[in-house]
Order: C-alpha cells, then sequence, then structure tokens
C-alpha cells in the first residue's frame, strides 16, 4: 500500500473569450467532446454543472481496463473559476484521488487557462505524469472544439 501526492499545472491560451471556454466546461455536449479520450462514439458520461453536482465517465461495457471517473463540483464562479474533487478507479479498484483547479483569465488574445491538480495517487496503479499526459491529452482536445464551434 502506497501513496503518491503530486501537485502539477497546465497552462494553455485560448483565442476565445472566457465565456466561450467556461461554457465548453458547463455544457455536457460540448464537455463530453473533448474530456472523452476513449474515442466511443456513445460515452457513458452524466454531467450536473453546479456546486455540489456530480459528474460521471465510464468506459463502454466490456472495455478492459475499465476506467470510472467520478467527481463533485466543489467550486465555480462563472467564467473564471471552477474546482472539483474526483476519484478514478479502473476495474472497481480506486487508483487516485485529486483536487483539480481551472482558472480562466482573459487576456487580449482570449483566454489563458490555468489547471492545477493535487492527488493522491494510490499503491501504484496511477501516477502524476500519466495523469498529466491524459490532463493535457483533453486540453489540445478542447482547442479542437473551440476551433470547431467558432
Amino acid at each position: 500500500m502506497s501513496v503518491d501526492n503530486s501537485s502539477w499545472s497546465i497552462e494553455r491560451d485560448y483565442p476565445h473569450p472566457p465565456e466561450r471556454v467556461f461554457t465548453a466546461w458547463a455544457d455536457p455536449s460540448a464537455k463530453v467532446r473533448w474530456f472523452d479520450l476513449s474515442g466511443n462514439d456513445d460515452p457513458d458520461y452524466h454531467g450536473d454543472f453546479r456546486v455540489g453536482g456530480m459528474e460521471r465517465f465510464r468506459t463502454p461495457a466490456g472495455a478492459r481496463p475499465a476506467f470510472t471517473y467520478d467527481a463533485q463540483y466543489r467550486d465555480i464562479v462563472e467564467n473564471e473559476r471552477i474546482v472539483t474533487t474526483y476519484e478514478m478507479s479502473m476495474d472497481d479498484q480506486r487508483t487516485s484521488v485529486s483536487v483539480a483547479t481551472v482558472e480562466l483569465h482573459a487576456t487580449p488574445a482570449g483566454t489563458h487557462l490555468v489547471y492545477t491538480e493535487q492527488g493522491a495517487y494510490l499503491d501504484g496503479l496511477d501516477n502524476w505524469d500519466s495523469r498529466r499526459i491524459g490532463t493535457t491529452s483533453q486540453l489540445d482536445n478542447l482547442a479542437t472544439v473551440l476551433k470547431e464551434q467558432a
């Protein structure tokens, strides 16, 4: 039994105003397009974007390994900040528990986003580096979705 505690951040600039970037996090139909890395056409995703609301994503039935993301929104400041606590599981075994913060800052060119995660990665089943790689892919997908919506 072990715990790897790590904190890390990713920063991105998007040529869109904070309102558009915020909406891509708040609107479930938009979020699933950039958040889902499974490649499944019909992902198992549910979001309730409000303080206290829950969010859940699961890989398709029969996928191995089977991943589950369970989150709760802890703080939301429209167009400025989103804070969640979440846990990841693989084949029904918890792999991590994290606090994630998204900060949106208006810039002359659009939005500067800062994503910060403080995670407890459990029993060698996950680590900060692989989580950072996955989150980087999601934020790259976000840029694509925002561009398509323009």
